[in-house]
């Protein structure tokens, strides 16, 4: 059993970010999961849940604070809340935008500040951030999601080269589609899909069968067990799929892939 690291695990209510915990837990770590609202589940060994908003400077605050106090270090992050959206890019509000993009980049970017200082200090600390596949491709009508993720990755291996000298490293690790209630329950934009209405239906329609037969968070969980336990790699796909898009969106011409992309969202070729 592992049970030599203290490990903070954001959105954790529900979906990876709960298969996650809980699987940690089971092996031993101790686990800190956090999340807009506690469950009401039975406790589980090893692993404590506090309220934590990561679109809140405050509560980010406090819960790290509140982590140091009862266990005194940190040693591995994993930023895993997130929302979605669909809808196309020119019916998507400002405000719509503004406030994914606090979550899946700014919500990140607050814990990654939080808890650097003391892995710096500490000489070691390892910090996961969940991206996506949609973090190195396209995806329509999910533009501003997929763009946070684009955005998450960026963030993600510039960190790594800052804090390497501290021994602290920053792994992506990139799931495909997932049966999780934000694969399947995904906001939509307010103002509708006018004009986009046809494609957008296609699209989502697509979209419901690939999850259809998409993993369950359990996989994604076992992934993340292997980046903390294995040796070091910068982007870790999550599953057979994200292997082979990533080899594709490498390898392929673009024009292939630009083709595949379209046939897999349902949209004419």
């Amino acid at each position: 059993m592992f049970n030599d690291k203290v490990i903070v695990i954001t959105g954790a209510s529900s979906g990876i970010g709960e298969a996650t915990a809980h699987l940690l837990a089971q092996k031993g770590f101790r686990v800190f999961a956090g999340a807009r609202r506690a469950p009401t589940s039975p406790p589980v060994p090893n692993l404590e849940f506090g309220v934590l908003d990561v679109t809140n400077d405050a509560s980010v605050e406090n819960f790290i604070n509140w982590v140091l106090r009862e266990a005194g270090r940190i040693d591995v992050l994993i930023n895993n809340a997130g929302v979605s959206l669909v809808g196309p890019v020119e019916k998507t509000s400002i405000k719509e935008a503004q406030g994914l993009f606090d979550t899946n980049v700014f919500g990140p970017f607050r814990l990654m500040r939080a808890v650097l200082p003391t892995m710096r200090e500490a000489g070691q600390g390892l910090i996961i951030n969940i991206s996506s596949v949609l973090g190195f491709l396209p995806a329509p009508f999910m533009g501003v999601y997929a763009s946070s993720k684009h955005a998450l990755e960026g963030l993600s291996e510039s960190l790594d080269h800052e804090v390497r000298e501290f021994n602290v490293r920053v792994v992506l690790v990139e799931p495909s589609f997932t049966k999780t209630n934000l694969d399947t329950n995904s906001a939509q934009v307010s103002e509708g899909f006018g004009a986009y209405e046809s494609q957008v239906s296609a699209t989502l329609k697509a979209v419901i069968a690939q999850i259809k037969s998409a993993p369950a968070p359990i996989s994604v969980a076992r992934k993340i067990l292997s980046v903390i336990t294995g040796p070091y790699k910068m982007r870790e796909p999550a599953d057979g799929t994200a292997k082979l898009l990533s080899r594709l969106r490498r390898f392929m011409p673009a024009g292939a892939v630009d083709r595949s992309l379209r046939k897999s969202f349902g949209l004419r070729t």
